[in-house]
């Protein structure tokens, strides 16, 4: 086995503990990831259990917490605002809380989570995904699969990355992220003719995503529970 075969095995290992550690597994709602090229009524719907976002892992809290907790949460979200408001909630019932590591979870989350869907790649799906957005999600790969088509995916990167909002109600943390995106996608017939979109385009996606988790759960990880388009 050579260095490079290693290297990559271990990178592999690092990113999906990272994942497991930081997402959570908890039920969401709707739709499958944005497919550029789904046909009308094809679209995914809520899929099954999974994880999400590179999220923070849940320790216990120092015993001497740092002045101003909700310093990282301030740079992020307006002072007063709602958003800053429902944050500072989360941060008080789960003391590991933080929403720059959060982001950065999600980030990684987002690109498996895209390229999973496009290689149709349902055991990776299941494990970042609540049940209810991974039948979505396994809806529309089955519907490719009858087809006998395949999606070919490259993912160029995170333009954008952007709390939309944020809720706990009772002990269940829900945060829900405005994503932009560049992407290079076509789905391909049987036959190798292209089907849909632009093996040479790189086009924007724009995404609403929403994770969730229980504050109260000894299981770290938040969970993908809710996906939208967002027109841009």
């Amino acid at each position: 086995m050579g260095f490079g075969t290693i290297f990559f095995i271990v990178v592999t290992v690092i990113v999906l503990y990272q994942l497991w550690t930081v997402l959570g597994r908890r039920t969401g709602n709707e739709r499958p990831p944005y497919d550029p090229y789904s046909r009308g009524g094809e679209g995914a719907a809520p899929q099954q259990p999974g994880n999400v976002v590179t999220l923070p892992s849940r320790r216990l809290p120092d015993a001497e917490p740092p002045a101003d907790v909700y310093a990282s949460i301030d740079k992020l979200a307006e002072p007063g605002s709602p958003l800053n408001s429902e944050l500072r909630r989360i941060r008080d019932a789960d003391p590991s809380f933080d929403p720059a590591q959060f982001l950065d979870g999600a980030k990684a989350a987002y690109e498996m989570i895209v390229t999973a869907f496009a290689d149709g790649d349902r055991k990776l799906l299941r494990n970042l995904l609540s049940p209810e957005v991974y039948q979505g999600f396994e809806g529309a790969i089955e519907d490719r699969e009858k087809r006998g088509e395949k999606m070919q995916s490259s993912f160029v990167g995170i333009d954008d990355i952007q709390f939309a909002s944020a809720e706990l109600k009772g002990t269940e943390a829900f945060v829900t992220l405005r994503i932009v995106s560049q992407l290079i996608s076509a789905v391909l017939s049987p036959s190798g003719e292209v089907v849909d979109g632009d093996p040479e385009a790189v086009a924007e996606v724009r995404d609403v995503w929403t994770f969730a988790r229980d504050t109260r759960s000894r299981d770290p990880n938040w969970k993908l529970v809710e996906t939208e388009s967002e027109e841009g």
